[in-house]
C-alpha cells in the first residue's frame, strides 16, 4: 500500500518505539502526528482528521479501545491497534468496537502498511454499504441480447478483451440510450464480465445530486468542510477505487464538478472538499446519458474537454421500439421471470397481444415494457395476456386492408378515392403498420420499403406529430 500523503495519528507512550514508527512512517511520506496519551489522543482528534490511527492498548491515563468506545475515530479513518502477544483478547473487543487490524507486539515495521490497507479495506466496505442498494445476483442481472443488439453485444465484448489485456489504466465508457433501454444493465455487465469483477461497483445517478452536494458526495469532504460536516468522509470515487464507477445522467453535474471528474479521470486523484491533499484513486468510469453529448458540447452545455475523454468507447443502446422481433423474445423473457416473482404459472401472450406489443411505440422503452407486462399479471384476469389498454398504435396492422388503402398493386386508373372521403392520416398509420409486419417490426427496413426516411417512422410512430 502506498502511504505518500496519508495522515496517521500515532498514539504510543514508550518513547523509543514512538520515535522508530513515527520515522518507518515519514519514510513513507507519511504525515505524522504521534502523541504519549489518550488526553493527548483527544485533543488531537477534536483538531484534526486521519487517515489512519496506530494505538497502543495500554496508556499511562487507560486504553487506547476507550477512543474507540468513546467514538473518537471518523467513520472514515482506519484504526490498527497495537497489543502484547499475551493480549488477544483486548485484540478481538478492538475489532468488534470497530478496528481494522491489530498487531501484537513485537512486530515488523514493514508489516504496517498491510495492516492499513486491511483497515482501508473495512472502512470501504462501509461506505460502500450505506450508498449501493441491495443487487441482485449476477445469474439474474442478465442483459437481454436479441438479434438487434448483435452489433452492441459485439462492440462489449471487445471492449472486454481489451480490458483483461489491460487489467489497469481501463479506458472511460460512454453508454448512450433514451431513458429506460437498459444503461444501467450495460454497466453492470462490463464491470461484472471485466476484470474488475471482484472489486466494488458504484453506481449513482447524478440527476438525483442536489448541486450543493454533488462534489461532496463523488469527492468526499473533510471535517468542518461546511457546517454538516462533522466528520471526514470519503466520496464515491475513493469507494470505487479499484473498481468500477457508474455515473448515469452525467450531463446533470455542473461544468465544475465535470472538471474534477476529468481531473480524477486523467490523472487519478481527487481533492476531498475542504481538503488539501491529493487522493489517489485507480477508477474505471463508465458514463451514461439520454442526451446527445457532443450536442450539449457544441452547444457548451457539456464540457467539450470532458466529452472528447469520454468519447472514446461509445455504445449507443437503440430504443425498443426499433429492435423488431426482440420485442416478443425479450417480452417472453422478462414474463417468465415476474412469474417466478410473483409464484403464478407462465401466462402466454395472445396474437393480437404479440401485435400491440410489436407495433406500440414504447416512448419508456424496457422500463415500461416491464411495466406493462407486471401490471398485466398482477390486474390481468387472465392467463393469456392481450395488452388491450395499449395507445391505439398498438392496433394499426391489425387489418391488413382498409377500403381507402390501395392494394399493393394499385394503379392509378383502377383506385379512386371514396365518395365519403377517408382519413388520411390513418390511412398513413395503416401503411405503416402493413410495412412493419411485414419487416418483423424492423423500423430500418419498413422505411425502406415505404421510400421514406428512418426518422420520418420513428417520428410517426412516437405520437408526436400534430
Amino acid at each position: 500500500m502506498n502511504l505518500s500523503g496519508s495522515e496517521i495519528l500515532l498514539v504510543e507512550d514508550e518513547p523509543l518505539l514512538r520515535k522508530r514508527l513515527t520515522a518507518s512512517m515519514a519514510r513513507w511520506k507519511a504525515q505524522v502526528v504521534a502523541v504519549s496519551s489518550l488526553d493527548e489522543a483527544r485533543q488531537a482528534l477534536k483538531n484534526l482528521s486521519f487517515d489512519f490511527a496506530l494505538v497502543d492498548i495500554n496508556l499511562p491515563d487507560g486504553q487506547g479501545l476507550d477512543l474507540l468506545r468513546e467514538n473518537r475515530f471518523s467513520p472514515n479513518t482506519g484504526v490498527v491497534i497495537m497489543t502484547a502477544e499475551d493480549g488477544v483478547k483486548s485484540a478481538v473487543e478492538a475489532m468488534r468496537l470497530g478496528a481494522g487490524d491489530y498487531l501484537g507486539k513485537p512486530f515488523d515495521h514493514e508489516e504496517l502498511p498491510i495492516a492499513f490497507e486491511r483497515s482501508r479495506q473495512l472502512k470501504k466496505s462501509a461506505r460502500l454499504r450505506e450508498h449501493q442498494h441491495k443487487k441482485e445476483s449476477k445469474n439474474k442481472e442478465l442483459f437481454f441480447f436479441g438479434e438487434n443488439l448483435s452489433e452492441v453485444k459485439e462492440q462489449m465484448e471487445k471492449i472486454m478483451l481489451a480490458d483483461r489485456r489491460l487489467v489497469e489504466g481501463l479506458p472511460p465508457v460512454l453508454i448512450e440510450g433514451e431513458t429506460g433501454t437498459g444503461k444501467t444493465s450495460i454497466a453492470r455487465w462490463l464491470h461484472q464480465e471485466g476484470p474488475r469483477a471482484e472489486q466494488p461497483l458504484v453506481e449513482i445517478n447524478c440527476s438525483s445530486l442536489p448541486e450543493s452536494l454533488a462534489e461532496s458526495e463523488l469527492f468526499g469532504h473533510e471535517k468542518g468542510a461546511f457546517t454538516d460536516a462533522r466528520s471526514t468522509r470519503i466520496g464515491l470515487f475513493e469507494a470505487a477505487d479499484g473498481g468500477t464507477l457508474f455515473l448515469d445522467e452525467i450531463p446533470s453535474l455542473s461544468a465544475a464538478i465535470q472538471g474534477k471528474v476529468l481531473t480524477a479521470i486523467e490523472d487519478g486523484k481527487i481533492r476531498r472538499v475542504g481538503g488539501n491533499r491529493e487522493i489517489s484513486v485507480n477508477v474505471r468510469l463508465i458514463a451514461a446519458t439520454n442526451k446527445d453529448l457532443r450536442q450539449l458540447a457544441m452547444s457548451g452545455e457539456f464540457r467539450e474537454d470532458l466529452y472528447h475523454r469520454l468519447d472514446l468507447l461509445r455504445l449507443r443502446i437503440p430504443p425498443l421500439r426499433e429492435r423488431g422481433g426482440d420485442i416478443l423474445r425479450l417480452a417472453k423473457q422478462l414474463l417468465k421471470g415476474l412469474a417466478e416473482r410473483y409464484r403464478v404459472e407462465k401466462p402466454v401472450i395472445s396474437k393480437a397481444g404479440e401485435t400491440r406489443l410489436t407495433h406500440y411505440p414504447w416512448p419508456g422503452n424496457v422500463r415500461e415494457l416491464a411495466h406493462e407486462l407486471e401490471r398485466s399479471i398482477v390486474l390481468g384476469d387472465s392467463r393469456e395476456l392481450d395488452f388491450a389498454r395499449l395507445h391505439k398504435g398498438a392496433e394499426l396492422a391489425r387489418d391488413s386492408r382498409h377500403e381507402s388503402t390501395p392494394p399493393s398493386d394499385w394503379q392509378e386508373k383502377d383506385w379512386t378515392i371514396p365518395e365519403t372521403g377517408f382519413d388520411l392520416e390513418e390511412t398513413i398509420d395503416r401503411l405503416i403498420g402493413i410495412a412493419l409486419e411485414q419487416t418483423g417490426g424492423n423500423v430500418s427496413s419498413a422505411a425502406r420499403l415505404l421510400g421514406v426516411k428512418r426518422d420520418y417512422l420513428r417520428y410517426r410512430l412516437s405520437g408526436k406529430r400534430s
